[in-house]
C-alpha cells in the first residue's frame, strides 16, 4: 500500500519543464548543493562527467561521487552523487533527488529505466524532474499533486532554410545519425573549411570532451555530431544543420518527430543569444508547419511511458520471465519491448548448461545481474549472450570472474595502433571490462582492474582523439584562423627553397613572384590564409625583385614552353611581338609586386631576353642589322631573316643569279652559304639555335600545342642526319629544326648540300675523262651510290623519294644502258690499282635483276653519320663507299637468291637526271619555302634553273657566260676533276671478280 501511494502521489515532486536553453540543469545543480545531500541522474555518461566537474567546483572533490556503469569515484564522506540514470540507486536516503531529461521515459530502448526512477525514487525534502514541456500531461496524470514549473527559452530559435555544407556559417553543428555519415561530412568540411570536431555517442567521455574542447576553444569552427549533442551538452553553437532526418532507434529506421528535432535544434543559441537551424546535404527543407512548431516549441504531448515491472520473481527462470512480461495496471504506462538484458536472458534460457546452473533463486538473480552487461560493442545478441554465459559460469563455479581470462581480454585491447574504427572497437571492448570491474563482488581485486581498465581506456581515448584530429582537422588552418580572428600580427618565414611558414605552419610556396597556397581550406578560410601570407610576403617580393635586377645571365633561362625562369622558378613568359625575333615579356607576379620593384624586374627580364636571342641567333641578328649589305643582297638578307635562316634556292633563284661576287662575299661574311638547294646559315642548324628558332616561330603562330613541337630538337642534338617523318607532326617543325621534309624521311639541310657535292661530278663527267666517278653514266645521268645512302642514312627506296623531292627525274635503264653501265663500272674497276668499292652500279644492277633482291641496309636513325654543319660544298671523301668485298657479297647473294626464286620480277635500274621546274613533291608541299614567311620576289614558273640544281660555284646566268655582267672567278671546286693520265690497256677480267659473276647472272636471265 505504501508503494502504491508512492507511485500515485506527486507530493513533494516538482517538474521543471521547458525547451532547451532554459537553464534547467543549472537550476538543479544549485538546488542540490543547497541541501545536505542529494542525487542527480543524467542521461549520458558524458553529461554526468560535465555536471560532476561543476559540482566539484562548488563543494569540493571529497564531497562528490561519480557513479556510472563504467566509472565509480566514491569518496568516503561524499554527500552528493552524480550518476547516469541507469546507475542511480533504486532507493536513496538523501534530501534531494533530480532526474534530467525525463522525456526519455518514452524511449523504446531505455524508457522503462527513466519511468522506474520517475515513479519510485524520491528525496526526503525535494524531488525535481527536468525535461520537455511535452511531459506535463502525463506527469500530472501519473503523479497527482505534482508541481509544474514551465520555463521559457532565453533566446529565439529561427529557421534558416537549406544550405550547402560548404556554405554553412561559422560556429555550426552538423547533425547526422550514423558514424559513416558523420565521418564523411567531417572529411568534407576539413577539405573545404579547415576541419571539424566530431562528437558521437559511441565515443568515450574523454575523447568526446577533447573533441568538444577543440570546438569550444575555437581551434575549429564546425562540429559534426549525432543527436548526442541534444542531451544537455553546453556548446557555443549558433546554427544547427540536419544532414539526416531519420535514425535507427534500436528496432527500426524512422523519421525524427518534431520534439526530437527541436531537442537537437535547440542547441543553437546560448543564454540570450539567438540561434538558427536548417537542413543541409540531401535533406529536404522542412515544411512550414514543422518549422512553426519548432520555433514556437509546440509539440504533441507524450501519451505513454515505457514500463517494466521492478517486482521480479527469481523463484525460477520461468517465473523471472513471467514477471518481466507483466503489463502495467496504471493508465499512461505501456509494457516496454524487450531490452538488451531481456533479449540476452531469452538466449541464455535456451542454453542447457546455463539452465542447469540456474537452479536456485540466488543463482537466477546472479544470472539476471550478469544480463545487465551493456552491449558496448554493438554485436549480435547471440554473441553478446555468449560473453554473458562465460561470465556467469565463472560467477557460479568460481564465485568470481576468472582474472586470467579477464587479463587476456584486457591485454588484447591494450594497443594504441590502428585507425579510427580499430581504436573505437578497442574502446568499446575495454568499456565492457571496465563495467565488469565496477560490479560489486565480481572480481577478487576490483580496485586493481578498475584502475587498469580506466588507464587503458584513457590511452585509447587519447589515441582516438589524435586520429580524429589528424583526419578531420587541418591544424595549420585552424591555428591561423584563430589568430586571424584575434587580429594578431602573424609571423612569416620563408625557407631557402621557397616554403612559406606563417606562425610555424606551412601555408604555401613562393615560386618566383607568385605565392601558391597549399592549404586544404577553400572559400573564405583559404582567402584569409592567403591574405595573411601575402601581407607577410610584401617585403620579400621587393627583396626578390632587387636580387633579380642584380642577377647575372647565368641565373636566367628560357624553357621550351616559353617560360623564363630565374633560379629555376618561373618569373615571366614570352608572347609573340610585332617582330618574330623580339617577343614581348609578360611578368608572372602577384599584385603585391608593384611600383618601381615591378618595373626593375620587367626591365631585367627584357634585357636578358634580348641578349639571349642576340647571342644564340648571333648570325641572324647580325644579318638583320648589317649595314654593309646593299642592293639586291640586302633584299635577299631580309628574306633570309624573315625565314629564320633558311631559303629554298628555287624560291630566290632570280635574286641569287643577279648577285655579283662582291654581294655574295658580303653575305658570306655573315655566315650565309649559297648551296645547290638552299641559301642558309649553317651556324643555325645546331641544337640551341634550332630550339630557340622553333620557340619563336611557335609563339608567333600559336604552335606550342601543335603536334611535334619540341620533338625534333633531340634528334638534331643526337647528330642524326635524317629521320623518319611523322605525318601527324606540324611539317614546319622539320624545317625549323634544320631538316627538309622529303617523303618518308626528312634530311638535314647541310647533308643535302653534301649530297649535291656528290652528285655534281657525276653530272659533269665526260666519256673522255680517264676515270669515271662512282655512279656516273653518261655525264648527264647517274645512279645512286652507297656513299649517298650512307650520309643520308637512307635505303634505296628512301633515295628515290629524296631525289624526287629535290627535283630529279628517274629513267628506267634499258638492257643496252644496263650493259653500258656495267662496262663503265668494269672500266673503273680495271683502272683502279687496288680493290676499291665496285660502286652502286654493280650492287644495284645485281640486286635489281635478282628475284629476291635485298635492300641496302642504311644506318639506323640513331646511327646516321653526321657531317659538319658548316661544310660548304666540301668534296666528299670516298671513305663512305662500300668495300669491294661488300659488293661481291651482294652479288653472291643476288645470284643465290635468283637461283632459288627465279620467278620474281627484277627491279629496274634507275638513271637519275636533273629535272626542270619544281617537282611534284615540291608542288604538293608549297608551305616548304623556308623557316619563316613566304619569300618575296618569287616569280611563278621559275625554278632553280633547268637541269642540275646549281651550287654557288656554278655560273649564275648565260649572260655572264658571254661576258654580259661582271666576270666571276671560277673556283676549283666548280670545275670537274679530270684525269690527264694516258689511257691504260684493257686487262682481262678476273673470273672471280664480282663483274664476272654479274655477267653470268645476265646470261642466266637471258636464257
Amino acid at each position: 500500500m505504501n508503494a502504491k501511494a508512492m507511485i500515485l502521489s506527486g507530493r513533494g515532486v516538482t517538474a521543471m519543464l521547458g525547451p532547451t536553453n532554459t537553464g534547467k540543469t543549472h537550476f538543479a545543480i544549485e538546488r542540490m548543493v543547497a541541501h545536505s545531500s542529494g542525487v542527480i541522474g543524467l542521461p549520458l555518461r558524458l553529461l554526468a562527467r560535465e555536471v560532476y566537474g561543476r559540482v566539484v567546483e562548488k563543494v569540493g572533490v571529497n564531497n562528490v561521487a561519480l557513479i556510472t556503469g563504467e566509472e565509480k569515484i566514491s569518496p568516503p564522506k561524499a554527500r552528493f552523487q552524480v550518476c547516469t540514470v541507469e546507475a542511480m540507486p533504486r532507493e536513496a536516503d538523501v534530501a534531494f533527488v533530480a532526474i534530467d531529461e525525463v522525456q526519455l521515459a518514452g524511449d523504446m530502448e531505455r524508457g522503462h529505466i527513466f519511468t522506474d526512477r520517475i515513479l519510485h525514487l524520491r528525496g526526503r525534502e525535494e524531488t525535481l524532474l527536468l525535461g520537455a514541456a511535452t511531459m506535463k500531461p502525463i506527469l500530472r496524470s501519473l503523479l497527482p499533486g505534482i508541481s509544474v514549473i514551465e520555463r521559457p527559452r532565453m533566446s529565439h530559435l529561427l529557421y534558416a532554410g537549406q544550405k550547402k555544407i560548404t556554405r554553412l556559417p561559422r560556429r555550426s553543428a552538423v547533425v547526422a545519425f550514423s558514424s559513416d555519415e558523420v565521418y564523411a561530412i567531417a572529411e568534407l568540411i576539413r577539405r573545404q573549411r579547415g576541419g571539424a570536431a566530431v562528437v558521437l555517442g559511441a565515443l568515450s567521455p574523454r575523447t568526446r570532451n577533447a573533441q568538444v574542447e577543440l570546438y569550444q576553444n575555437g581551434d575549429v569552427e564546425y562540429l559534426v555530431a549525432t543527436d548526442a549533442i541534444g542531451m544537455g551538452l553546453n556548446l557555443d553553437v549558433d546554427h544547427v544543420a540536419f544532414a539526416q532526418d531519420r535514425k535507427f532507434d534500436g528496432f527500426q529506421y524512422r523519421p525524427l518527430n518534431p520534439g526530437e528535432l527541436a531537442q537537437v535544434a535547440g542547441r543553437a543559441g546560448r543564454h540570450t543569444s539567438d540561434g538558427t537551424f536548417g537542413v543541409t546535404g540531401r535533406v529536404a527543407p522542412f515544411d512550414d508547419e514543422l518549422v512553426e512548431r519548432i520555433e514556437a516549441h509546440e509539440f504533441d504531448p507524450v501519451k505513454v511511458l515505457q514500463w517494466r515491472s521492478k517486482a521480479l520473481d527469481f523463484a525460477s527462470l520461468a517465473a523471472l520471465r513471467n514477471s518481466l512480461d507483466q503489463v502495467p495496471t496504471v493508465s499512461g504506462l505501456t509494457r516496454a519491448l524487450p531490452a538488451v538484458d531481456q533479449r540476452a536472458l531469452e538466449f541464455l534460457t535456451r542454453n542447457p548448461d546455463i539452465v542447469a546452473r540456474a537452479d536456485r533463486p540466488a543463482r537466477i538473480e546472479t544470472l539476471w545481474d550478469a544480463c545487465s552487461l551493456p552491449d558496448y560493442r554493438r554485436i549480435a545478441p547471440a554473441q553478446h549472450a555468449d560473453l554473458i554465459a562465460s561470465l556467469y559460469r565463472d560467477l557460479v563455479d568460481r564465485g568470481q570472474v576468472d582474472e586470467d581470462f579477464l587479463a587476456s581480454q584486457v591485454r588484447h585491447a591494450d594497443r594504441t595502433d590502428g585507425e579510427i574504427d580499430t581504436l573505437s572497437a578497442r574502446i568499446a571492448q575495454i568499456r565492457t571490462w571496465t563495467y565488469v570491474s565496477n560490479r560489486p563482488g565480481w572480481l577478487a581485486d576490483p580496485t586493481h582492474w578498475q584502475e587498469k581498465t580506466r588507464k587503458i581506456e584513457d590511452r585509447l581515448s587519447d589515441a582516438l582523439h589524435e586520429r580524429l584530429t589528424k583526419r578531420f582537422v587541418d591544424r595549420r588552418t585552424s591555428v591561423l584562423m584563430k589568430r586571424l580572428r584575434e587580429n594578431a600580427m602573424l609571423e612569416a618565414e620563408i625557407s631557402v627553397n621557397g616554403d612559406v611558414f606563417v606562425e610555424g605552419h606551412h601555408v604555401g610556396e613562393l615560386a618566383g613572384f607568385r605565392f601558391k597556397a597549399v592549404s586544404g581550406a577553400e572559400g573564405p578560410d583559404a582567402k584569409a590564409i592567403e591574405a595573411a601570407a601575402q601581407k607577410a610576403l610584401a617585403l620579400e617580393f621587393e627583396a626578390r625583385a632587387a636580387r633579380l635586377h642584380a642577377s647575372g645571365n647565368a641565373d636566367l633561362a628560357i624553357d621550351a614552353s616559353g617560360s623564363l625562369r630565374w633560379l629555376g622558378d618561373p618569373v615571366a613568359r614570352l608572347v609573340a611581338g610585332d617582330d618574330i625575333l623580339r617577343p614581348r615579356v609578360i611578368l608572372l607576379a602577384d599584385e603585391q609586386l608593384s611600383g618601381p620593384a615591378r618595373d626593375h624586374a620587367v626591365a631585367r627580364i627584357e634585357r636578358f631576353v634580348a641578349h639571349h636571342i642576340q647571342t644564340v641567333l648571333k648570325p641572324l641578328d647580325e644579318l638583320s642589322r648589317a649595314e654593309d649589305i646593299q642592293g639586291l643582297a640586302r633584299g635577299l638578307a631580309f628574306q633570309l631573316v624573315e625565314n629564320l635562316g633558311v631559303l629554298f634556292r628555287r624560291d630566290v633563284a632570280n635574286e641569287v643569279k643577279s648577285l655579283d661576287q662582291d654581294a655574295r662575299a658580303s653575305m658570306r661574311h655573315y655566315g650565309v652559304r649559297f648551296g645547290a638547294y638552299h641559301v642558309f646559315i649553317p651556324a643555325l642548324l645546331k641544337p640551341a639555335p634550332a630550339e630557340l628558332i622553333t620557340l619563336l616561330w611557335a609563339l608567333k603562330n600559336d604552335g606550342l600545342e601543335k603536334p611535334g613541337y619540341g620533338e625534333l630538337i633531340p634528334v638534331l642534338a643526337a647528330g642524326r642526319t635524317s629521320v623518319v617523318t611523322d605525318p601527324t607532326y606540324e611539317r614546319m617543325f622539320y624545317k625549323l629544326a634544320g631538316f627538309r621534309f622529303l617523303g618518308k624521311r626528312a634530311v638535314r639541310i647541310d647533308i643535302l648540300e653534301r649530297l649535291a657535292d656528290l652528285i655534281r661530278p657525276l653530272t659533269q663527267w665526260k666519256a673522255s675523262d680517264a676515270l669515271p666517278p662512282e655512279g656516273a653514266f653518261d655525264g648527264r645521268r647517274f645512279v645512286t651510290t652507297p656513299a649517298m645512302m650512307s650520309i643520308l642514312g637512307a635505303t634505296p627506296d628512301d633515295m628515290e623519294e629524296i631525289l624526287k623531292g629535290l627535283g630529279y627525274r628517274a629513267d628506267v635503264a634499258s638492257p643496252e644502258e644496263v650493259e653500258k653501265l656495267t662496262a663503265i663500272q668494269a672500266e673503273r674497276e680495271a683502272q683502279t690499282q687496288q680493290a676499291k668499292p665496285a660502286g652502286v652500279a654493280v650492287e644495284t644492277v645485281a640486286k635489281r635483276h635478282a628475284a629476291t633482291a635485298e635492300k641496302t641496309e642504311s644506318p639506323s636513325e640513331g646511327e646516321a653519320s653526321a657531317a659538319p654543319a658548316d661544310a660548304e660544298e666540301s668534296p666528299v671523301s670516298t671513305d663512305n663507299a662500300a668495300p669491294a668485298e661488300t659488293a661481291a657479297a651482294a652479288v653472291d647473294e643476288a645470284v643465290a637468291a635468283t637461283e632459288e626464286k627465279p620467278a620474281e620480277e627484277p627491279k629496274p635500274v634507275l638513271l637519275w637526271r636533273p629535272g626542270g621546274g619544281r617537282s611534284q613533291n615540291e608542288r604538293g608541299n608549297r608551305p616548304e619555302r623556308g623557316r619563316g614567311q613566304r619569300p618575296q620576289g618569287r616569280k611563278g614558273g621559275q625554278g632553280s634553273g633547268q637541269g642540275e640544281p646549281r651550287g654557288e660555284g656554278e655560273q649564275a646566268s648565260r649572260g655572264q657566260r658571254h661576258g654580259k655582267g661582271p666576270k666571276r672567278e671560277r673556283r676549283d671546286e666548280d670545275r670537274p676533276q679530270r684525269n690527264e693520265r694516258p689511257q691504260r690497256r684493257e686487262k682481262p677480267v678476273d673470273p672471280d671478280s664480282p663483274f664476272a659473276k654479274l655477267a653470268a647472272l645476265k646470261a642466266q636471265m637471258k636464257r
